[in-house]
């Protein structure tokens, strides 16, 4: 079966972006540097790509030239474990970014970021309407989500 690798487009800052995301997650590494031969959008780099894996994932960073940016468009979306991962992924991820609203984060290179509690998803898919609806609510209000806020919202500690 094939995979999925997404690849994403730099103006010249795809070995930075590459290598800072791999400072971040476990289990990650560079995989190759694929040299720049010249004829390319962005010709005074020295690598063209950068492919790298985030914790099994593999992505690849392209060196493309100025012509396109990042939108909220495409996210990547990181689902935490515990409070403790949620504020760690946050911290990191808005190092010279951006928070956004209900987890969202856009990063110093402009890449978009969901950074999700698995709790804050169990309460979006619970049975009980009106504990959706709760959790929703409180989410609406946060930047980076907080777990605690949102079970004291709801009713539904852990």
């Amino acid at each position: 079966m094939p995979r999925i690798t997404p690849n994403l487009w730099f103006d010249t800052e795809a070995e930075e972006a590459a290598e800072f995301y791999v400072s971040i997650f476990p289990n990650s590494r560079i995989l190759e540097r694929v040299p720049n031969s010249g004829g390319t959008p962005a010709p005074d780099v020295e690598f063209i790509t950068i492919v790298f894996e985030l914790d099994g994932q593999k992505l690849v960073a392209i060196n493309g030239g100025p012509h396109f940016k990042f939108t909220e468009a495409i996210s990547l979306e990181i689902e935490c474990e515990s409070q403790e991962q949620v504020d760690y992924y946050w911290s990191r991820l808005t190092e010279g970014g951006e928070e956004g609203p209900c987890g969202w984060l856009k990063d110093r290179y402009g890449l978009s970021w969901q950074v999700v509690p698995r709790r804050l998803v169990e309460l979006l898919s619970h049975e009980d309407p009106e504990i959706r609806r709760r959790a929703i609510d409180a989410m609406m209000k946060m930047k980076k989500i907080e777990v605690a806020a949102i079970e004291e919202a709801v009713g539904q500690p852990a």
